[in-house]
């Protein structure tokens, strides 16, 4: 492997900021793997491994299930040439899915407003946010702010 460097469970632990628990748990669900063993047995990780971990805990904050980010991990491992463009998407997917759970909690509070004080708020927001709000609603049939 060269020069690239490995990590035991602790220091990998310290750098993903989750418990070496954690990543026992995530090995044995095969989220993650480690990438080869040590004289004495320990298992080594690497920085790509790191990555993973951090993936999967902003996936969880996105409220995906261990199953779905495992699925979701397993597509983008399937990916080859379009990799880069594959994850953007699923990022953009993910964010999407979150907007639209944001708007579906912020629609009962917007439709409540009478007609003046939604254009007031509109004119509050940066044009983009007023148009996501706008784009969110009627995707939602809510129709339109004001």
């Amino acid at each position: 492997m060269g020069d690239t460097k490995l990590y035991k469970i602790g220091e990998l632990a310290t750098l993903s900021e989750v418990s070496p628990r954690t990543i026992d748990y995530y090995t044995k669900l095969g989220l993650i793997h480690p990438a080869k063993r040590s004289n004495t047995n320990y298992r080594l990780y690497g920085i790509e491994t790191l990555q993973r971990i951090k993936r999967i805990e902003w996936l969880k904050r996105q409220k995906l299930t261990l199953e779905e980010i495992k699925e979701h991990l397993a597509q983008l491992g399937k990916v080859t040439a379009d990799e880069g463009m594959t994850e953007r998407l699923s990022a953009l997917q993910l964010h999407m899915r979150q907007l639209e759970q944001e708007a579906k909690e912020i629609a009962p509070i917007i439709e409540s407003l009478k007609p003046n004080q939604a254009r007031s708020l509109l004119k509050s927001l940066s044009p983009q946010t007023a148009a996501c709000i706008e784009a969110l609603l009627f995707l939602l049939g809510k129709g339109p702010l004001v």
